[in-house]
């Protein structure tokens, strides 16, 4: 298989019916690395919207439980991509998502904005720092995974177009990103989780580069100093070389999920989906969506 083999077999799909596939494809076969980076900078944009960053302090389950959140959160989502919205093991994922949010007092605006990061945000990494940026066929589809996704978890007036979640996502960031305490402490204690993954000598790097990937608009709302302009440089260029050496190298063999990252701490002899996150309401319901049978619980999962 060369380099953009794998390319030309999503572009032979149709992101209209096939969106599964070509996510999955994207995002475990040709950008994995990608994905997850762009998905940790997309928690920072939510923490910068008070009523998210706010509410994520007040549970406290990213600032004293940061890894556990972390993992719970990449897992979840992961189980949907990997097995597929009926199978067994997203019903389950998709049932504890909707029973933490219905505990709490969350906005389908709220929601809908969290929605649009997971569309957007990897499609502008990839634009910046990707071997090579998301075709207008993979967007389509990234937007149809997600409009499906948001479905199941009661989101309503869910953007119809990867064009519309981008307008939506610029449009709320405009109106509410702002600065507040509980935000601040939320994506202080992400910064340090980020630091733990590598040796100590190495923390104050690793912030200055978290740091330097984040805009102006979200650096003000968390009232962070604005890096240096030569060490935002070095940072974002360093990334851009990155991209431009995996263009050269072989196409991946193997999917690679979420559960395979080394950034999955918690879970080293495997975990059960239905085990995964908080239990704020236990017995509260389930996908809002309605399904022939509902599913008692789902396969374990081997060790991340």
């Amino acid at each position: 298989m060369q380099r953009y083999d794998r390319l030309r077999e999503i572009l032979r799909l149709d992101p209209d019916k096939d969106f599964l596939a070509i996510y999955r494809l994207t995002a475990t076969y040709e950008f994995p690395w990608d994905f997850t980076r762009a998905l940790e900078l997309a928690l920072f944009r939510t923490y910068a919207v008070p009523a998210i960053g706010g509410l994520l302090a007040e549970t406290a389950e990213f600032t004293e439980r940061t890894q556990k959140r972390y993992d719970d959160t990449s897992l979840l989502l992961d189980a949907v991509m990997e097995h597929g919205f009926e199978s067994d093991t997203a019903r389950t994922a998709i049932r504890r998502v909707n029973q933490m949010h219905r505990a709490y007092d969350i906005t389908n605006e709220d929601m809908r904005y969290v929605l649009c990061t997971f569309v957007v945000i990897p499609a502008r990494w990839l634009d910046a720092y990707g071997w090579r940026p998301l075709t207008h066929h993979e967007r389509r589809a990234a937007a149809n995974y997600y409009a499906e996704l948001g479905r199941h978890l009661g989101i309503k007036d869910i953007p119809d177009s990867y064009e519309e979640f981008e307008k939506t996502l610029d449009a709320y960031e405009e109106a509410h990103f702002g600065w507040d305490e509980g935000g601040r402490k939320v994506a202080d204690s992400t910064l340090s989780l980020m630091a733990s993954w590598y040796p100590a000598p190495l923390a104050p790097a690793t912030r200055a580069l978290a740091l330097s990937l984040l805009d102006e608009p979200l650096l003000a709302a968390f009232r962070y100093e604005i890096p240096h302009p030569q060490v935002k440089r070095l940072f974002r260029g360093a990334l851009k070389l990155r991209g431009r050496a995996v263009r050269l190298l072989p196409p991946r063999k193997a999917p690679h999920y979420a559960r395979q990252n080394p950034e999955i701490k918690g879970y080293p002899h495997g975990y059960d989906v239905g085990e995964l996150g908080t239990f704020p309401v236990p017995g509260s319901g389930g996908c809002p969506v309605p399904h022939p049978r509902r599913p008692a619980g789902a396969e374990a999962q081997p060790p991340a």
